[in-house]
């Protein structure tokens, strides 16, 4: 990137300079407990950030961004509590601001997300994934407002490359005007697939349900598939193997009065070793009741702990299955390092970096390597901005399905007054639907229609009532 913001054949990306950043959170509380791996979340705080650009010429705009901070996911080290992993994420997001607001030079938003993201990670050693969850939300926020100033799309800057990817902060295995071309050749879609998740604590069945929730939403898997029409869904795997396979079958016998469903199953970390998973598979493929859904198996997430993934080939299990890294996926390197091991796949995930995601999509779609692929996965996306960025994301890098699991597990735009509610419907009736307590994500015959994510902005017509928030604890 030349001073002057060039980045590649004859594109110029515009400059901004923050100058303001204000966190807020919203106690969200679950309709249903949410067990993953060894943690159950039955409440967590969701964030939000607020941020004002200038541009070179002076003139200001403002853009917001929104993530839950879900406990247990980014730092699953058993010392800490639930309470000290929320905190953690509140210091990524105080430390990434004021990273932010000391860089005084504009420069263009791909290179200020990638400064901030580097330094947040040296303000914070330890854990990059818990330190980049603040420079994410910064990054959001940022387009969104920058997309506001210039009255464009998300899809706009991303396609025409006004967000600058290239230059100095461009990975040495990505040439500029490649990015650019691939960038300009993407397509939003209309309507993306949502893959249903089933939790570790989930009635299978409405006989399965022990404490019922009367909100008029569905609480079994049978219940989702007939209120949805999911034919997508992703399944949480607990480790111990005889748990495991009598659960699977009863999830199969629900799902196999599906036509054509396909499912991705997730081992959150729960499995020490590569020989348990394949004693798991073994019996997965002897069992008569689970031929259809071991035939649907799209691919296995994550099935070691972060710790040891690096260290722990696949060996076979690479030819049975395609395997992917989620929590793993903690830096730029990290793919590479997982693709010598056997992993062909690694998620995107909008509280892991949005340029993180089109970088991954730019490697796979200009380089040689063949079958590698990207997923859309969910850290329980709230309806509002959270979700809206995510799908528009996902919906760019033309994946067909997405993991979505926040609408099953709370009830709408918790936390939010009615005006806003009201807003973000009237914005947005192809996303949403009316509920007893508001929007809340629309499903019909499985599918999300997104549209409307065209708007100017990043993904959503309107912004948040920060001013009804409570400032970040």
């Amino acid at each position: 990137m030349t001073m002057d913001g060039s980045i590649g054949g004859s594109v110029t990306a515009p400059r901004i300079r923050i100058i303001e950043i204000h966190a807020f959170e919203r106690d969200i509380s679950l309709r249903l407990p949410f067990r993953f791996g060894a943690a159950t979340l039955e409440r967590a705080p969701q964030a939000f950030v607020r941020v004002r650009v200038e541009d070179e010429e002076g003139r200001t705009a403002i853009g917001g961004a929104a993530e839950m901070m879900v406990p247990k996911w980014f730092d699953k080290n058993p010392a800490l509590t639930p309470a000290q992993n929320v905190d953690q994420l509140r210091a990524s997001i105080r430390a990434a601001a004021a990273a932010s607001l000391e860089a005084s030079a504009p420069t263009t938003l791909f290179a200020a997300a990638r400064l901030n993201e580097a330094e947040t990670v040296r303000r914070l050693p330890g854990n990059p994934l818990a330190a980049c969850f603040g420079p994410s939300l910064i990054a959001r926020a940022v387009l969104d407002a920058y997309c506001r100033l210039a009255g464009i799309s998300f899809f706009d800057a991303v396609r025409r490359n006004l967000v600058g990817i290239g230059g100095a902060m461009l990975p040495g295995d990505i040439g500029a005007d490649a990015a650019s071309a691939m960038l300009a050749s993407l397509r939003p879609a209309g309507s993306i697939s949502a893959r249903h998740t089933i939790g570790l604590v989930d009635p299978i069945t409405d006989g399965d349900i022990v404490h019922p929730v009367d909100d008029g939403l569905p609480q079994s898997l049978e219940a989702v598939i007939a209120h949805y029409g999911n034919h997508w869904f992703k399944i949480k795997l607990s480790g111990a193997i005889d748990a495991d396979i009598d659960r699977l079958t009863r999830i199969a016998a629900v799902l196999d009065r599906v036509p054509d469903y396909r499912v991705t199953v997730d081992g959150n970390e729960q499995f020490v070793a590569a020989e348990q998973l394949d004693a798991l598979l073994a019996r997965i493929g002897a069992a008569p009741r689970l031929a259809r859904l071991r035939a649907a198996i799209a691919f296995v997430e994550q099935p070691f702990s972060r710790e040891i993934t690096m260290e722990t080939p696949l060996g076979g299990l690479a030819a049975q299955l395609p395997f992917l890294i989620d929590e793993s996926d903690d830096g730029d390197g990290a793919f590479t390092r997982a693709r010598r091991l056997g992993y062909t796949g690694v998620s995107s995930k909008t509280c892991k970096g949005i340029y993180r995601s089109l970088l991954k999509a730019i490697r796979m779609k200009t380089g040689t390597v063949p079958g590698l692929f990207l997923s859309g996965e969910d850290l329980t996306c709230q309806a509002g901005l959270a979700v809206q960025q995510d799908l528009a994301l996902v919906s760019l890098l033309g994946l067909s399905h997405v993991e979505r699991n926040g609408h099953h597990y709370v009830a709408g735009m918790q936390g939010a007054p009615q005006a806003e509610k009201a807003c973000f419907a009237a914005a947005h009736p192809d996303l949403y639907e009316q509920g007893g307590e508001g929007p809340r994500l629309a499903i019909r015959d499985g599918r999300i229609a997104m549209s409307s994510l065209g708007a100017v902005g990043y993904a959503s017509g309107v912004l948040p009532d920060f001013d009804a928030m409570e400032p970040l604890s």
